[in-house]
């Protein structure tokens, strides 16, 4: 026997309402709907729950029985339904998030730490590994990308904002090695350079109004994190190509300098990737909104260019 426990609810809202005609009113439902699912609900249970008369509405022995189980039911159905207004009121619970840890470690650092400040009762759960995670099969509420996605049905994106590259290197390694006047000259400098996921370096692709100049310079250092490539750059190991947001402490203490300044890299957007938009829970939701409100208000910075494939 398979009792649905929906049917239960309705049995103990129509005794409590002592008719059919309130009872279907609060709960939106036709009369006659509410009347067939207490009747099913009666067959399957193999006798009267109720005792209906034109005037009046009656429970049955058995009717008293079943009612304290129903009852139960709607105890944990109000319960739940309370559960989720407060969550909805209060956001909370653990929030899983996939981010590039360079990403992590610079600009969202700050924004992190506010927004848990903003909402106590959210935990945080970060994987800030290189790999793209699967979001649905591994359970992430969200993960920031950077790059053109993919299509997939299953997830849903917003777009944060768009970053773009430039050339930096150390005062130190430009004494040593002079500065590239031209993209050409690049070809006879050291390079920093960001691996693609096929393990293979990323070329740097640069322009200038209409010009454009495409090319792979000699490696001193490739890695898949920028973080490390930043680190050697400050060092005096090499030319980056690295976010105009990223350089930007260092250029205050002059740890790195711009060259080739008017040469820019490609655009690239930074998504939030999310599993869908129905049923959001609202740690999700906030997260979300925050990222909006964090980009809304600013030009759009630049990153070192990693793949996103």
């Amino acid at each position: 026997m398979h009792i649905e426990a929906n049917d239960l609810f309705l049995f103990a809202r129509v005794t409590e309402e002592g008719s059919f005609s309130k009872a279907a009113e609060r709960l939106g439902l036709p009369k006659s709907t509410l009347s067939r699912r207490i009747s099913t609900l009666e067959t399957q249970l193999g006798e009267r729950l109720l005792l209906r008369t034109t005037r009046q509405l009656s429970l049955t022995e058995f009717g008293h029985s079943v009612l304290q189980h129903a009852l139960q039911v709607r105890e944990e159905v109000e319960a739940t339904l309370a559960l989720t207004q407060h969550r909805q009121a209060e956001p909370s619970g653990n929030l899983r998030i996939s981010m590039p840890g360079d990403f992590a470690y610079g600009p969202m650092g700050v924004f992190l730490s506010d927004f848990l400040h903003r909402y106590p009762l959210i935990k945080l759960d970060m994987d800030l590994s290189p790999r793209r995670v699967d979001l649905i099969a591994e359970n992430f509420d969200v993960a920031i990308r950077v790059g053109e996605l993919p299509d997939d049905a299953s997830l849903a994106a917003r777009r944060l904002t768009t970053f773009q590259a430039g050339l930096y290197a150390a005062p130190s390694y430009l004494a040593k090695r002079g500065t590239p006047s031209e993209p050409e000259a690049l070809m006879e400098h050291d390079a920093l350079r960001l691996t693609a996921r096929n393990k293979d370096a990323i070329p740097w692709r640069l322009r200038r109004g209409n010009a454009q100049w495409e090319g792979i310079p000699p490696g001193r250092a490739t890695a898949n994190s920028p973080e490390i490539l930043i680190r050697l750059a400050v060092q005096g190991m090499g030319i980056m190509l690295m976010s105009h947001h990223f350089a930007r402490n260092y250029l205050e203490t002059q740890a790195l300098v711009p060259i080739l300044g008017d040469w820019q890299g490609p655009e690239i957007p930074v998504w939030a990737v999310f599993p869908g938009r129905r049923l959001m829970p609202a740690r999700t939701r906030v997260f979300l909104d925050a990222l909006a409100e964090r980009y809304q208000n600013e030009h759009p910075y630049s990153m070192a260019v990693r793949d996103c494939s």
